[in-house]
């Protein structure tokens, strides 16, 4: 399950990443918002951030104006690595390296075409699984239980 969240200013590109995931076979909860009136972003990653922690096979999706505000939010969850996204290496190395299951994309300075491959990417690629990765992320596990 994907679970896709934005602010107001991600709102439009949300509906048309939907549209896409939809035509394209995917399971979604689309979490919010509903228009471009403003609302406060922390509230929306929450929500996406929880679905995915649910079942750490679930992903997420956010979208705000900048990328890193919903990021920021989504990251103080156990069990959730989510990580902004805004090129194809970027987006590549984020989940083969540090197996992000959260997507954070900055609606202001990606078009649809960029969010719909940097989208797919993401849900594509694998985590490598290589050792030195493994091991970093058991060490952000040991942090998280230290909180």
């Amino acid at each position: 399950m994907i679970y896709l969240g934005a602010d107001h200013r991600g709102f439009k590109l949300k509906e048309k990443l939907k549209r896409h995931l939809l035509d394209n076979g995917y399971q979604l909860v689309d979490v919010g918002t509903d228009s471009e009136e403003s609302v406060d972003y922390p509230l929306i990653a929450k929500k996406v951030a929880l679905g995915v922690r649910e079942d750490l096979n679930n992903r997420g999706i956010l979208l705000c104006g900048s990328g890193v505000g919903v990021c920021i939010v989504a990251n103080k969850f156990k069990g959730i690595r989510a990580g902004e996204a805004r090129d194809e290496k970027n987006t590549i190395h984020s989940r083969s390296a540090d197996n992000i299951n959260v997507l954070c994309l900055p609606a202001d300075d990606l078009s649809e075409a960029e969010t719909k491959n940097i989208t797919k990417l993401f849900l594509d690629t694998a985590f490598s699984g290589e050792d030195r990765y493994k091991r970093r992320l058991q060490q952000v596990e040991e942090i998280e239980k230290e909180q």
